[in-house]
């Protein structure tokens, strides 16, 4: 659906109770969407006191401005979204474990069927876990610190596809998105906090990769596992980083194309280097 104030897609867009209208985080406050019934909502804002309990539980349905928002020297998490990261953490969990458990539906990697022993798909789980999770956290660290509302949520198509992904032979991670709302940013703010996820999968492509190098083919099997962590973080930042709809490439190469080109090529690199000691 599109936003009725920028017309941009968004996957998860906020009903305004005054107006009616539909809008993305960014425009989802009667401020920022020059509500008709603004003078409505002003009048309950007045009676109405946030305290820091009531920022924690994210039971409000809107915040007025950005002072509840300017905890900058932490990052903060409320209980619901610490109930939806468990249930992401647990699908993408369930999405390492699988892909060892049915590599005989996969195609041979270098040349060879992959034999997953439990301690290797233990250890891949949690680098897929902690791939996704760091991704969605850093861009919530960025938002939160620029004074923006941002939390984890579950949607129901993403995690419905990444419950089935467990036992299908393709594979689909997208549990959830980071939601980030308030004060409409700045475009060097939404470049920050949309190139900050494609940057953890980079480090973590080129860690992974430099570690498999080390290890091969003393430790052919978890260098494999290395190479394999390698190319998912890599095309996870690839993915991330095409220039089309909803994606965090989109919102770079809108502001700064430079930017994009540097985050991009370098991801794309990691993928082709990867996949070629993979399954060339």
């Amino acid at each position: 659906m599109k936003c009725q104030a920028c017309m941009q897609e968004t996957l998860l867009p906020f009903r305004c109770p005054h107006c009616g209208g539909q809008f993305c985080s960014a425009h989802r406050l009667p401020e920022n969407h020059a509500c008709p019934k603004i003078e409505v909502a002003r009048a309950q804002r007045q009676g109405q006191v946030l305290t820091p309990e009531s920022y924690n539980s994210y039971n409000y349905s809107y915040v007025f401005g950005q002072q509840p928002f300017k905890r900058k020297h932490r990052v903060n998490f409320s209980q619901k979204e610490l109930k939806h990261i468990s249930i992401a953490a647990l699908l993408v969990v369930g999405i390492g474990f699988s892909i060892g458990m049915y590599s005989k539906y996969l195609p041979d990697f270098a040349g060879f069927r992959f034999d997953w022993t439990w301690d290797m798909m233990a250890v891949f789980a949690i680098v897929m876990t902690v791939s996704f999770l760091t991704h969605e956290i850093a861009h919530k660290t960025i938002a939160q610190k620029k004074g923006l509302w941002a939390e984890f949520r579950l949607t129901t198509w993403g995690a419905v596809l990444t419950f089935a992904s467990i036992f299908l032979p393709f594979r689909m991670i997208a549990p959830g998105a980071m939601m980030i709302g308030g004060s409409i940013p700045s475009g060097e703010d939404i470049v920050k906090i949309s190139i900050a996820g494609p940057i953890t999968n980079i480090i973590f492509s080129s860690a992974f990769l430099g570690c498999a190098f080390a290890i091969f083919p003393s430790s052919y099997a978890y260098g494999m596992l290395l190479f394999f962590a390698a190319y998912i973080n890599a095309f996870m930042a690839v993915f991330n980083l095409v220039p089309f709809g909803i994606l965090d490439g989109y919102k770079i190469f809108s502001f700064n194309k430079k930017l994009w080109a540097l985050a991009f090529m370098p991801s794309l690199i990691l993928t082709l280097t990867a996949y070629w000691k993979l399954f060339m």
